[in-house]
């Protein structure tokens, strides 16, 4: 027998990037009921764990989903994190916080996806952000989300000299990646102060915020599916049978969540659902345009007397590969401290991480059964095409010629992964057996014109055929962009309350 909860004005399935955000927002009108339900813990601001708030911890696994995802035809099995807490993958990523270029952008503009411009989202880029450097015309001073551009000095040895060697190697310095220019070697910008990860549960549901009567938060609470009236939405069902009623019901549950919770409901490609014995609300492509971004690890041990490895994050290479379009950055090269001193027998290591961030491949996401209990079945696609894998190919030859050069070189002590067995002309199978995930799922449920055939939500997300469900995070870019996406998301949801609900 189900459960019946409160009824709210607004009903936000999801607490992350997108979710926290919306909840901020919406409650701000004191005549809004709104209630948050999260499916990981909801700590008090004075109680969140270590994992989640050391910028050194990322893919905490105590804050985690568990997915896993196809990677290629010769990896069948891959780690595809997600968080599983208050502040979603905001509260256990790298906290890079890069905004998209202008020509990832306009890429949604081409499928129908209006008001999304670079020219539109430059002021909520600004309007969100909280950081004391930089061009006024690109950053904001007083937003909710802290943002602080690591400078040359306050990386550690081994950051520096792969700033260095990357520049030595013909890349320009970059010092600001969220400023006019985008190309280049250089700090990254990150949402971290004093090493303390700055997630959206943190920033945005301050204590103030949590304190509003309108605004209720419920964590540990996984959601079943959206209950439909006349394709209307009216609510959620929990998977331990409670109901939850709402005037109006908003997806965040991300790349993988949100779809799932959409296909459960009736929502979804029609064959898909009647196999699984789902009754079809809405004959919908959901799923079906997974875009992931693939990373290859590349690792050196540090030399002695360069063992330094806090700040973990980071620097970064954005750069174009020799088959680029039109001049896009199809290429992160990063450098972190995320690889253990443990692997290294100095005791000291350095990670160096290459992604292929625009992809041509495309990959699916796809239900194993209505209980939603059950993980969806997630194909990442990497290097699906011949393109991407001649694109990752040269990155991690790029990335080794970096590797090489004297600035690295002298706070090095040789190449731990894949290591010198290890040719240039024998990286294809090294690369094909140990893709990861740069953690960017994006795609599933994605915006766009009526005349978009994979098209599921409008310019708004808006589900298409449904009244009262929208959907809004990861999930509904219509395009990766060509960088990290969680600056991304935090936008979308400030861009989305402001024309939707303001």
């Amino acid at each position: 027998m189900s459960k019946s909860a409160e009824h709210a004005n607004v009903l936000i399935v999801g607490g992350g990037s997108a979710g926290a955000v919306l909840a901020a927002r919406l409650s701000e009108d004191s005549s809004r009921t709104v209630l948050l339900l999260e499916g990981g813990p909801a700590y008090d601001l004075n109680a969140i764990p270590h994992g989640v708030l050391d910028a050194g911890t990322v893919a905490d696994s105590e804050h985690d989903w568990g997915y896993t995802s196809r990677g290629s035809h010769d990896q069948l099995e891959v780690f595809a994190p997600r968080g599983k807490v208050l502040g979603g993958s905001s509260a256990v990523n790298a906290a890079v916080a890069i905004r998209p270029r202008p020509s990832d952008l306009a890429k949604w503009a081409s499928h129908g996806a209006d008001g999304w411009s670079y020219e539109e989202v430059l002021p909520t880029f600004r309007f969100l952000e909280n950081t004391p450097t930089g061009d006024d015309h690109y950053h904001g001073r007083n937003g909710p989300f802290p943002i602080r551009q690591r400078t040359h000095e306050e990386l550690t040895p081994g950051l520096r000299g792969y700033v260095e060697a990357a520049i030595q190697a013909g890349f320009k310095q970059n010092d600001d990646f969220n400023g006019a220019e985008q190309e280049g070697a250089g700090g990254s910008p990150v949402n971290v102060v004093d090493e303390i990860r700055q997630n959206t549960a943190m920033a945005y549901l301050t204590a103030d915020v949590r304190a509003r009567p309108n605004l209720t938060i419920k964590g540990n609470v996984n959601i079943d599916r959206v209950l439909l009236s006349d394709s209307t939405a009216s609510g959620v069902l929990a998977d331990d049978g409670t109901e939850y009623a709402a005037d109006e019901v908003i997806l965040s549950g991300g790349t993988y969540g949100s779809p799932a919770i959409l296909m459960r409901s009736g929502i979804g490609p029609s064959n898909e659902l009647r196999a699984l014995g789902i009754d079809v609300i809405e004959d919908l492509p959901v799923g079906e345009r997974l875009q992931d971004q693939a990373l290859i690890p590349n690792g050196y041990a540090l030399a002695p007397g360069f063992l330094k490895m806090v700040p973990v994050v980071g620097a970064v290479v954005w750069a174009q590969s020799s088959t680029s379009v039109e001049g896009e950055l199809d290429l992160n090269l990063t450098a972190t401290h995320l690889l253990p001193g443990s692997a290294s027998p100095t005791g000291g290591a350095i990670a160096l991480g290459v992604a292929l961030t625009l992809p041509e491949s495309s990959g699916t996401l796809k239900l194993t059964s209505p209980d939603p209990k059950a993980a969806p079945l997630i194909d990442s696609n990497y290097l699906g095409t011949g393109r991407d894998t001649r694109r990752m190919l040269e990155a991690f030859k790029i990335m080794r010629h970096i590797g090489r050069q004297s600035a690295l070189a002298k706070v090095t002590a040789g190449e731990l992964i894949p290591g010198d067995s290890v040719s240039d002309d024998d990286l294809a199978q090294y690369v094909f057996h140990h893709l990861a995930p740069y953690g960017h799922p994006t795609s599933t449920v994605p915006m766009g014109s009526d005349v978009m055939p994979w098209a599921v939500v409008d310019s708004v997300g808006a589900v298409k055929g449904i009244d009262a469900l929208r959907v809004v995070d990861a999930s509904i870019i219509p395009e990766v962009p060509s960088t990290v996406t969680n600056l991304t998301v935090i936008m979308i949801a400030e861009r989305i309350f402001d024309r939707v609900y303001r």
